[in-house]
């Protein structure tokens, strides 16, 4: 076997690094284990006169890391630009917040083309490429150009909006065309997988048989793929980190009060302010609930340099303040806001400590914290879930409450719900998701897609590589496949 993982930025996983994203979470245990080369950004630029872009390559378990330094000359453009001024906002429904230039396009399009040659190091004739995210959209495309015939497939971990959404993204007719050169392109979500075959028949005229699309690039397949996690790892972290110092102070912290939880990167997609603002209004509605539970919002700063994030962060900073100010008192802060990340092991502990996990985005692929917050609890005394009907993980984890994130003061009842939540009603939510988790592991996901990857690419000729026979069923009526 020799696959190699492509994403924007890959993961270490030292014992006490903070993990900034779900992707890079979620990736590094199956890497470790299936001898995949992940390649992706060093975090640093190199110049035009420099040969050779790997800064380094190193082993990760059974797998290897090789990282590379990506062009200063487009990186700007390329990542701060068009993918998360342009794409990011359009994926999540932001139409308002969209921004992209000509050069930005340009340099995202060089970074997807300078990406592809740097890939050419580790093909082999038995080599399959799996591209992760929005930062490589055209990428296929362009390692099509360099006469690379090895399958290619794609997942996209955001969202993918209604077809006027995408319509609004400068030259989105050459990414998507780009993207058919891939040959499996995996979603998150049903909704997802239909927008795009939405945009697919009504913008490129082309016709879908069964999940399946000819293009001019030849077959690809469309299909579902949600993403999980290792849920008996993570439980088992979520065990162990109880005696963490972090964890140990927290608890004393408390004085008998209960705790509500929220972990995200800061960023408008994730609804922090209709977050703050929805326990500001159950304190005011209920005012007997202040001193019995408060809020720790851990909200890690991500792409400063983006006006729109500079905005939220100064916004949210506010809005805390400002609850606290009208709520707290002497001895009780209502709100512990934390701009920083914690490892994966601090993490499980803080989300075991907590009675209830607040997951609250306006729109998101699947948010993996609702999934470890799920696998982290006591089974015996298990905390409630209050989640975003607009995040991904919905579709599974319906036994959480599940929640508009728009609507404030409905809300805050339902955080109040989760709070006076009976043992027997907890534990009964709380068994029916950790069972969905246990039949969607990361693990899963990860054989289902390279398995549907030799599929779609071989046909009836024999097997690229090893994976497990993990065969996803057939939805009679759209062609989409789930897992």
């Amino acid at each position: 076997m020799n696959l190699v993982v492509v994403s924007n930025r890959v993961a270490r996983g030292t014992a006490n690094e903070p993990m900034t994203g779900g992707l890079a979470a979620a990736l590094l245990p199956v890497v470790e284990k299936s001898g995949a080369i992940w390649v992706g950004s060093s975090g640093r630029v190199r110049d035009g006169a420099q040969k050779d872009p790997f800064a380094e390559i190193e082993a990760l378990g059974a797998g290897a890391l090789a990282m590379l330094d990506l062009p200063a000359a487009h990186y700007g453009g390329y990542y701060e630009g068009f993918a998360n001024s342009a794409l990011w906002p359009a994926l999540h429904s932001r139409a308002d917040l969209i921004r992209a230039s000509e050069e930005d396009y340009l340099s995202y399009r060089e970074v997807n083309a300078f990406m592809a040659r740097a890939l050419l190091r580790f093909r082999r004739p038995d080599t399959a490429f799996w591209i992760q995210d929005y930062h490589f959209l055209a990428l296929g495309g362009e390692l099509r150009q360099l006469e690379v015939t090895q399958p290619i497939g794609f997942f996209l971990h955001t969202p993918w909006p209604a077809r006027a959404m995408i319509e609004g993204v400068p030259h989105h007719r050459e990414l998507v065309e780009a993207m058919l050169a891939y040959d499996l392109i995996g979603f998150q979500t049903r909704d997802d997988c239909e927008n795009f075959l939405d945009y697919l028949s009504a913008e490129l005229g082309l016709e879908v048989d069964d999940g399946v699309v000819t293009s001019g690039h030849g077959r690809t397949r469309v299909a579902v793929f949600p993403i999980g996690i290792d849920v008996e790892k993570f439980a088992v972290q979520a065990t162990k980190a109880a005696s963490h110092p972090d964890v140990s102070r927290l608890r004393r912290s408390l004085n008998g009060e209960k705790l509500a939880i929220g972990v995200d990167r800061l960023d408008y997609s994730k609804g922090l302010i209709n977050r703050i603002s929805a326990f500001d209004r159950m304190w005011t509605l209920q005012p007997q609930l202040a001193r019995t539970v408060s809020l720790l919002q851990i909200a890690t700063p991500s792409r400063g340099a983006i006006e729109a994030y500079g905005n939220l962060q100064s916004e949210l900073a506010k809005l805390v303040s400002d609850v606290n100010g009208h709520h707290g008192e002497v001895d009780w802060t209502p709100i512990r806001y934390l701009n920083k990340g914690f490892s994966q092991t601090v993490l499980a502990g803080l989300y075991r400590t907590a009675q209830v996990g607040v997951v609250t985005p306006l729109h998101d692929g699947m948010n993996l914290v609702a999934k470890e917050y799920v696998a982290a609890q006591n089974p015996a005394d298990p905390g409630v879930l209050v989640l975003s009907k607009f995040a991904g993980a919905a579709n599974e984890l319906d036994t959480a409450l599940l929640v508009n994130p728009h609507d404030i003061d409905s809300m805050a009842r339902t955080i109040a719900t989760a709070l006076s939540m009976p043992l027997t009603e907890r534990r009964m939510r709380w068994e029916a998701m950790v069972a969905k988790l246990r039949r969607g592991t990361i693990q899963q996901w990860f054989a289902d897609f390279v398995d549907t990857l030799q599929e779609s690419r071989t046909a009836d000729n024999e097997p690229l590589f090893d994976a497990p026979a993990l065969r996803p069923r057939r939805s009679a009526n759209t062609g989409v496949r789930y897992h």
